[in-house]
């Protein structure tokens, strides 16, 4: 019996090594990773500049606390910005941290204006982590069952109704914010309307809320361009990213811009590892990759490669309902409940995700070669149509 605290259903298999879209396991069998560690190694495993990075970071200082500057901190906030278009970035280690700062600037940017029960908007079928903040905010009972009382200070619309959002604005003098995913991820890969983010833009605007986007799984180029906004010509005020940010390593960043940059003060925030040396080398090497290798235009590639293949591979099979996504954000939706298909993949050799029951979930790594993006789409399709 294992000492760890029994919070994962974990599958019956444990990993050694990896090397780009491969993993390897115990008994050395290889595996093709169509999930990335859940959207985290985009850059595959064992990127070489990632490693040296890290390499090179650890031999010469880990950690010296943010009581004191930290230029490679610093120098990562600089071009996060520069390539964002925001003003300033809080680092935290991970999602949720970041997620947690953004409903913490929305809050006190509330109060500041005289406002005692500042709310946030939030959306049906969302997921914003697993904090006590980010677990309200979150639009899914299942992971918010037994943990109540939950947090006042939220109110939820149907995602991708910004009528809904214009609805409430009518009727709470409170909100101050509306916080929403460009593309849910644990939702289902659900891709709203291309004008969706401006509507919500132009109720914020109208109203003098805080539009702050959780860019967690769309960021760092997975969807074709470093955040899913930057397809939209819509700026928020503030924009959540992590996961694929390290590329395995645990770092968050909340990004703000304008009045929302300004809020926090010294004192109101702050995280003893967050920013650390280690994390801001990796992030670093990530960021130099993605448009050195040209990667954010090649996700939008493979991602039609990827699409097209598994239209014609899955054509005639009548559980499937509906092939989506962006860039390598992808979807399989099925008609009925499909968890079993995870462990199948298993046995084919390919590691998938199933999300809200019935969505086959694909977040391969962005360094995948035409062959292996083809060997992922006979390998899911055996998979399902074998079911």
């Amino acid at each position: 019996m294992s000492n760890l605290m029994d919070t994962y259903k974990r599958l019956p298999v444990a990993f050694v090594r990896g090397e780009g879209a491969y993993l390897e396991d115990t008994t050395g069998r290889r595996y093709l990773d169509a999930l990335s560690g859940i959207a985290v190694c985009g850059l595959g495993h064992a990127h070489p500049a990632v490693a040296r990075a890290l390499a090179e970071q650890s031999a010469t200082l880990l950690h010296t606390s943010n009581l004191y500057e930290v230029p490679l901190q610093a120098s990562l906030a600089e071009k996060l910005c520069a390539r964002s278009g925001m003003d300033r970035v809080f680092f935290g280690n991970s999602g949720a941290e970041a997620n947690e700062a953004a409903i913490k600037i929305a809050r006190l940017y509330g109060h500041n204006r005289g406002i005692d029960v500042p709310t946030t908007v939030v959306m049906e079928g969302s997921f914003h982590g697993r904090t006590m903040g980010t677990l309200t905010a979150t639009g899914n009972r299942k992971v918010q069952a037994g943990f109540e009382p939950l947090l006042k200070g939220f109110v939820r619309a149907p995602f991708g109704d910004a009528g809904a959002v214009a609805q409430i604005a009518q009727n709470n003098p409170d909100v101050t914010a509306v916080l929403v995913e460009p593309i849910l991820g644990e939702g289902g890969i659900i891709i709203p309307k291309d004008d969706y983010l401006a509507e919500l833009r132009r109720i914020c605007d109208e109203h003098d809320w805080l539009l702050m986007l959780d860019e967690v799984q769309t960021g760092n180029g997975r969807v074709g361009s470093l955040f899913a906004y930057q397809q939209s010509g819509v700026m928020p005020d503030v924009v959540t990213t992590a996961k694929g940010l390290g590329n395995g390593m645990p770092i968050g960043a909340c990004l703000a811009r304008g009045k929302a940059a300004q809020v926090l003060k010294p004192g109101n925030h702050g995280s003893t590892f967050g920013g650390n040396l280690l994390a801001c080398a990796a992030a670093h090497a990530v960021l130099d990759t993605l448009e050195a290798d040209g990667l954010m235009e090649r996700a939008i590639e493979l991602g039609e490669r990827i699409r097209t293949g598994l239209a014609k591979a899955l054509a005639g099979n009548n559980a499937i309902t509906d092939i989506r996504g962006r860039g390598l954000m992808l979807a399989i939706e099925l008609a009925s409940p499909c968890g079993e298909l995870v462990q199948k993949g298993l046995e084919q050799g390919v590691l998938i995700n199933v999300t809200r029951d019935n969505v086959v979930r694909l977040l391969p790594p962005l360094t995948l070669t035409n062959a292996e993006a083809d060997e992922l789409v006979t390998r899911v399709a055996s998979t399902i149509n074998d079911a």
